[in-house]
């Protein structure tokens, strides 16, 4: 398994799954290399999309691994991936964030990362449960 940038060629496989991009965002990602693929071997499975925060920070928006590749170790390996890809490019430090409700924050303990707060965004346009913040000293 690996990840490599998204290019103009995985368009169509982000745009299939991604419901937060149009083409504006797309086209961003691309030049800013903020969104990886997630293959394997010569397949697309997924993909990870990162920000840089006070432009130190990695932060990650999003994982998405397809449904029939999921619970086979392929998003933990990505999260390795992206870590080291992060650490390579000269960062000390990354953060990522799930809803409370959701599954991932357990694969997240488990490599390491740690509670760091929450946003609550009741009564909002964005309502939804509490998202959760998690840091690792890469």
């Amino acid at each position: 398994m690996e990840i490599k940038v998204m290019t103009d060629c995985d368009r169509q496989f982000v745009m299939s799954i991604d419901d937060h991009v149009d083409d504006t965002s797309y086209a961003n990602r691309v030049y800013t290399k903020s969104g990886y693929v997630i293959w394997e071997k010569d397949q697309r499975i997924g993909i990870i999309v990162h920000c840089i925060l006070w432009d130190n920070l990695p932060f990650m928006n999003l994982i998405y691994i397809k449904e029939k590749h999921r619970k086979k170790g392929f998003g933990k390996q990505a999260v390795i991936l992206w870590e080291q890809e992060m650490k390579k490019q000269g960062y000390k430090m990354a953060l990522l964030s799930t809803q409370v409700n959701e599954e991932s924050q357990h694969l997240y303990r488990k490599l390491g990362y740690v509670d760091c707060g929450g946003l609550v965004f009741h009564n909002t346009p964005f309502d939804q449960p509490m998202e959760m913040f998690f840091r690792k000293v890469l």
